[in-house]
């Protein structure tokens, strides 16, 4: 079993085409504005690939694969040992968490679904209600770092994604309450991850940030020719969230483990 590095994009798109909902944050990650911050690993011509992401104080590792292939991402994840970092965050499918606990004291953060907008009609649909979201830019940067740390403490928030021109918000008497952004947004690889979706407390319950999420859905949408796989990761045990996204047109591809992983002494 010999660990390779892969470097070709192009090569590594093709992979990643044959199931763009599973790996639609890989797909993202080839873009130039990520790819210099990626590493990717493989043990086989066609089997799972590895993503490490070094952005941050803490990289991030992603596998991702279908039941059928969970054998080989076992298999990758034991050849990935000799070169993971001492401390990293996780997102991966199947067993390759237990895998890993050879080496690392892994703090499960719960399971993930990864889901994928299949009916764009049911974003379109969805009332907006009292809320007009309208996109946010640079200079909202200060209430938006407001609002994440009132609503969503912790999140995993890169400022470079609101220059895509991909991040809502809505407004509450002149005060930014909710917002819908993304992850990843790509054109040259026809991918969007949403993400940073965060509700101000006060405002919980009324249709905000569910406004936010169906705007951002139509603009992506609107994008014609540049879009054409939407997807977001939502914890499998936010019973709300989960409802929400299914009544805009999203359906569940995979779950994962959410964990972090810190070196054994």
């Amino acid at each position: 079993m010999t660990l390779h590095s892969l470097h070709d994009r192009s090569a590594l798109a093709a992979r990643f085409d044959r199931d763009p909902a599973m790996h639609l944050m890989e797909l993202g990650d080839l873009d130039d504005l990520l790819w210099p911050h990626t590493s990717w690993y493989t043990v086989s011509e066609d089997g799972p690939v590895a993503l490490l992401y070094a952005v941050g104080d803490v990289p991030t590792l992603l596998g991702f694969s279908r039941p059928e292939q969970g054998a080989a991402l076992e298999e990758l994840a034991g050849a990935l040992l000799p070169v993971l970092p001492r401390r990293f965050f996780g997102h991966l499918t199947g067993n390759a968490v237990k895998v890993l606990e050879s080496a690392y004291e892994v703090r499960t953060h719960g399971t993930l679904l990864r889901m994928a907008l299949t009916d764009p009609g049911a974003a379109e649909r969805h009332p907006a209600g009292a809320w007009r979201p309208a996109p946010l830019g640079r200079a909202d940067l200060p209430e938006l770092l407001e609002l994440f740390a009132r609503a969503y403490p912790g999140n995993w928030f890169d400022h470079r994604m609101l220059d895509t021109g991909q991040y809502v918000g809505a407004r509450e008497d002149g005060r930014l309450v909710a917002v819908a952004g993304v992850h990843v947004h790509s054109p040259a690889y026809r991918v969007a991850a949403i993400g940073n979706v965060a509700t101000h407390p006060d405002v919980r319950g009324r249709g905000a940030g569910g406004a936010c999420v169906a705007e951002l859905c139509r603009r992506l949408g609107q994008d014609a020719g540049r879009i054409d796989h939407i997807g977001l990761n939502v914890r499998a045990d936010n019973a709300t969230a989960v409802g929400l996204y299914r009544r805009l047109g999203f359906t569940e591809v995979t779950e994962f483990t959410e964990a972090t992983f810190t070196a054994r002494p």
